[in-house]
């Protein structure tokens, strides 16, 4: 590890920061790409946030997933590659090759550069959106072993991430030259907010202790902590038993949108004072998918309950991940103690601990 050096694409990002954290607790330097150095001050704010003060062990370079340039620079001298970076838009572009496009051409530009540096192994983010979707609903749990099928009726989202993750295998396998790959397939990502940039997985959370649903769609989904993602990323990265291999990051158990409002209101007290009761019928989530496009992935997934697997992450490398009900916990601390609940500080009435 000493002296080893890692990069980090999309170091601004939610998953990027909880990974460089990681990285950097575990002893590594860390090079990340931003799309603008502007960025740097941001991101060594949040780091801040999170407990690390890097100094040159963590440098920036500027990189887009849409531009070759920028990419020998930002691998040159790396051991490993965590490439987390990729678009998710917080509701469906009108043209969905504005997701697949840079999801798809960003990883094969970031491996092909990996390649050519002689890098050991990349570990990319993929997502559950490439596992379970698009496919009848299982009389088991989903694994590794199952693929999205993107010709069905799914989103943007779930096409990108799934047509990347196909191409950086073919990639590998045709043209890797002995690179190794690895992969990190998330459910829903919860945790720690470091930042006023929130991401659209941790929305859910920030809408219901704003009070800004209209209520509780009955949608089933795995949750899982931002902390947990980036540690089994470094262990995907360095375990030799992880190379050509897919992990799906899940807590244990799967929950519904009325669940994660319980355990708000039950862990937070007050705190949770804005998040609604009222469980909205099925039939008036689907009519209102035809007003509000940002509905209709939510309307998709009524009445499927999809049981995921987090067996192979933990037999294969040790993964311990946290309870759900500490990563919504921690998601909402975060959201409170940034001052983005308009009329709720984090202090106020009864907090997550008494």
């Amino acid at each position: 590890m000493s002296g080893e050096r890692v990069l980090v694409t999309g170091g601004s990002g939610f998953v990027g920061v909880h990974c460089i954290l990681a990285l950097l607790a575990a002893g590594y330097n860390v090079r990340t790409t931003v799309r603008s150095l502007d960025r740097e001050p941001d991101v060594r704010a949040m780091l801040s946030r999170g407990g690390a003060e890097p100094g040159a062990a963590l440098e920036f370079v500027s990189a887009d997933l849409t531009d070759d340039s920028g990419w020998a620079d930002a691998v040159a001298d790396c051991t490993y590659v965590l490439h987390v970076a990729s678009p998710f838009p917080g509701r469906e572009p009108k043209n969905e090759d504005e997701l697949i496009v840079p999801a798809r051409e960003g990883a094969l530009r970031v491996l092909r550069a990996a390649r050519d540096a002689g890098v050991r192994r990349v570990v990319l983010t993929s997502s559950f959106a490439a596992v379970g979707y698009g496919t009848a609903a299982l009389d088991r749990s989903y694994t590794e072993e199952d693929w999205t099928d993107p010709t069905a009726d799914v989103s943007a989202y779930v096409k990108s991430k799934t047509f990347a993750e196909r191409a950086a295998w073919d990639f590998v396998m045709r043209e890797g030259n002995g690179l190794e790959l690895a992969v990190v397939n998330p459910v829903g990502i919860l945790g720690p907010a470091l930042g006023p940039d929130t991401s659209t997985s941790i929305d859910l959370v920030l809408r219901l202790l704003r009070g800004a649903a209209p209520g509780l769609p009955r949608v089933t989904f795995g949750l899982v902590d931002v902390r947990d993602v980036a540690d089994l990323h470094v262990r995907a990265m360095t375990d030799p038993a992880a190379s050509g291999e897919r992990f799906l990051a899940v807590a244990d158990g799967i929950l519904t949108v009325p669940e994660v409002a319980g355990v708000l209101r039950a862990r937070l007290g007050d705190l949770a004072r804005k998040v609604p009761t009222r469980v909205l019928p099925d039939w008036m989530v689907r009519v209102a998918a035809f007003v509000d496009p940002s509905l209709r992935e939510v309307s998709r997934r009524l009445g499927n309950h999809r049981e995921v697997s987090n067996a192979k992450a933990k037999r294969m490398l040790g993964w311990a991940p946290r309870s759900n009900e500490d990563a919504i916990v921690a998601t909402a601390e975060s959201l409170l103690g940034l001052g983005l609940v308009p009329g709720v500080r984090d202090g106020d009435g009864q907090n997550s601990n008494g």
